[in-house]
C-alpha cells in the first residue's frame, strides 16, 4: 500500500474507500478465476444469442455502472461483430420506447453494484415488456440484491456474481466498477483470446503501492478549484467516471467535468482558468492517440506548468516528466483494458482531494442529500407506446 493510503488506512472516515481502492488487483485475479470456472455455463447461455447476426447488445447501468458500459462498448462490438450500444438505465426508464427496438433480438447486459436501485430493476422489467425477444446478462456485486434474486434461475437470464469484496461499503464505486468492467470484457472473448488479467493487476499494483504519491501531490499542490478529465473512444467513458469520482468523494467541493479530446474545444473549454487542472487519458490506438496528443500540447501551452497530466500506457510522443503518468506493462492493450488500471489514478486523485478538503471519503454527504444507493425515484407506470409529438 502506498504511503498516502497507508496513512489513511485506519482513519474512520476513509478506511472503506482506502481498502477498496487497494484491493482491486487482488479482486481482479479473483474475477478471472470466477469467469474461468463459470466459462462453460456462460458460453452455453451466450452462444445461441451471439449466433444471431441481428442481435443487439445493450450495456446498461446508472452512474458509474453506466460508464462501465461506455468503456466496454467499442471493444465488445469488435469482439462480437454485433451491434452494441451503451444506454444508461436512467435513459431506458425515462424513455423506454426510444431506447428499445421492439422487434430486434436483444441481450441486455446490466451492471449493478447493489442491484437494488429502482432504475436497475425497472430497466429489465421494461425490456421484458417492450421487446419481443430479450435475454439478460446481469453483472452484479450483491447476491442478495433484487436484480440478482429476480434473474437467478430464469431461462432467459444469466447472473454473474462478483467476489464478495467487490460490493463496496464506501460511498463511491471503486472495486465494484472495475470488477464488473473486467467481467464484461472477459465474458465476450475475442478471437485472439481473453484479456490477460495478470499484467492489468500488476499495473494497478504499481499505482496503488506508491507509484503516484508524489505526482498526485504535485498536481494538487496548487489546490485546483476545477478539474477536467479528457479521453477519446473508450477512454471518454473513463473520463466521465473519473469526473464523477472526484465530485462524489469531494462532496462537490471540486468542480469536475469530462469530455473527449476533440469535443472539449467546442464550448466546454470555457471551464479553463488558472485554477484548473487537466488529466488527459492518452489512447493506445495510433490514430486516436494523435488527437489526444494535439489537445495535450494545446493545453500545456495555455495552462500553468504542472497543471496538465497525461495518463498513458505508452511513452511515445510524450515528454518524460512528472506530467506523464505511465501505466506499466500495457503498451499494446486495448483502451477498454487500459481503463482498468488507469482509473486508479482518478480514484487516488479523488481520495486525496477529499481528505485535503476535510471531507470523509466513506461518507462525503453526511446529511444524506446524495445516497450510496439512490433514493427518491418514482418509477411510473409504463404507458402504451406513443408518439413523442402526440
Amino acid at each position: 500500500m502506498n504511503t498516502f493510503l497507508n496513512a489513511l488506512s485506519h482513519d474512520g472516515g476513509a478506511d472503506h474507500t482506502v481498502a477498496e481502492i487497494g484491493q482491486q488487483p487482488r479482486l481482479w485475479r479473483e474475477v478471472g478465476r470466477i469467469m474461468e470456472e463459470g466459462r462453460d455455463a456462460l458460453d452455453a447461455f451466450l452462444a445461441p444469442l451471439l449466433a444471431r447476426q441481428d442481435l443487439r447488445i445493450i450495456l446498461t447501468g446508472a452512474g458509474t455502472s453506466a460508464f462501465a458500459g461506455r468503456i466496454a462498448r467499442g471493444e465488445l462490438a469488435r469482439r462480437t461483430g454485433r451491434r452494441v450500444d451503451a444506454i444508461a438505465t436512467t435513459d431506458i426508464v425515462a424513455d423506454p420506447y426510444g431506447s428499445l427496438d421492439a422487434d430486434v433480438p436483444t441481450l441486455l447486459v446490466s451492471f449493478a453494484r447493489s442491484g437494488d436501485s429502482p432504475e436497475s430493476v425497472a430497466a429489465t422489467e421494461f425490456a421484458d415488456r417492450c421487446l419481443s425477444r430479450v435475454s439478460h446478462l446481469v453483472i452484479t456485486c450483491n447476491s442478495e440484491g433484487r436484480l440478482a434474486r429476480e434473474h437467478s434461475g430464469r431461462a432467459a437470464s444469466h447472473v454473474l456474481l462478483m467476489p464478495d469484496g467487490a460490493n463496496d461499503r464506501g460511498f463511491a464505486m471503486t472495486s465494484s466498477f472495475t470488477c464488473m468492467l473486467l467481467a464484461a470484457l472477459l465474458a465476450f472473448t475475442a478471437a485472439d483470446g481473453p484479456v490477460d488479467v495478470l499484467p492489468v493487476a500488476e499495473a494497478a499494483e504499481h499505482l496503488t503501492t506508491g507509484g503516484l504519491d508524489d505526482r498526485i501531490g504535485t498536481l494538487l499542490a496548487s489546490k485546483p478549484e476545477r478539474l477536467v478529465f479528457l479521453g477519446s473512444g473508450a477512454l471518454k467513458g473513463l473520463a466521465e467516471e473519473s469526473a464523477l469520482k472526484l465530485l462524489e468523494l469531494t462532496g462537490g467541493a471540486v468542480v469536475a467535468t469530462a469530455d473527449s479530446a476533440l469535443g472539449f474545444r467546442h464550448g466546454p473549454k470555457a471551464v479553463l482558468n488558472d485554477r484548473t487542472a487537466v488529466v488527459l487519458y492518452i489512447s493506445n490506438d495510433p490514430y486516436t492517440r494523435a488527437y489526444d496528443l494535439d489537445i495535450l500540447a494545446e493545453l500545456r501551452s495555455a495552462l500553468p506548468q504542472g497543471s496538465v497530466v497525461a495518463v498513458a500506457g505508452r511513452p511515445d510522443g510524450l515528454p518524460q516528466s512528472d506530467g506523464t503518468w505511465l501505466v506499466p506493462g500495457l503498451q499494446e492493450a486495448d483502451d477498454a483494458v487500459l481503463a482498468l488500471p488507469a482509473v486508479v489514478c482518478a480514484q487516488l486523485i479523488a481520495l486525496r482531494s477529499s481528505v485535503e478538503h476535510g471531507i470523509r471519503p466513506d461518507n462525503p454527504f453526511p446529511s444524506g442529500e446524495v445516497n450510496r444507493v439512490v433514493q427518491g425515484v418514482t418509477v411510473h407506470a409504463l404507458p402504451q407506446q406513443h408518439s413523442h409529438g402526440a
